[in-house]
């Protein structure tokens, strides 16, 4: 019986409020070790402040050398380009002037400048002429594209 008159009494001291040990008495501050706390905070902020500026000037000298790379390729492309047209450019020019000298060596040779009556227009005109009738001779003009 003991034991339970015992137990019920510990119970009831644990039920009671203990609000009164919760309260911790703060050591009291002056005005003095505010400020000079205050000042302290600052001067850490200014330390973070600094070191974040620091961190963006870095970001922002990378972004620019990736800007310059980035314009230097595109430089590039733009030359490259540029040589290929240059290239293609002065690669067919050999070859127009060959297609405008075969051009005229095939106008004078079957003489289509309005010289009607020369032997070469009276060949051809013999020759058309032969292949209405012939169309062994047809179809040799015709690989030839003269007919």
């Amino acid at each position: 019986m003991k034991k339970i008159i015992s137990i019920i009494v510990f119970l009831f001291i644990l039920s009671q409020p203990v609000a009164i040990l919760a309260v911790e008495v703060a050591p009291r501050i002056s005005d003095r070790e505010i400020i000079e706390k205050l000042a302290v905070l600052e001067a850490g902020q200014k330390a973070l402040r600094s070191e974040m500026n620091q961190r963006f000037e870095a970001l922002e000298s990378q972004y620019d050398r990736i800007w310059n790379l980035i314009l230097m390729v595109l430089a590039g492309i733009m030359g490259l380009i540029g040589f290929i047209i240059w290239d293609r450019k002065t690669a067919s020019q050999p070859l127009e002037k060959k297609i405008i000298e075969l051009e005229a060596n095939l106008l004078r040779d079957l003489e289509l400048r309005h010289e009607q009556g020369s032997l070469p227009t009276r060949l051809m005109y013999a020759l058309r002429k032969l292949a209405e009738n012939n169309s062994e001779l047809s179809a040799i003009l015709r690989s030839f594209s003269l007919l």
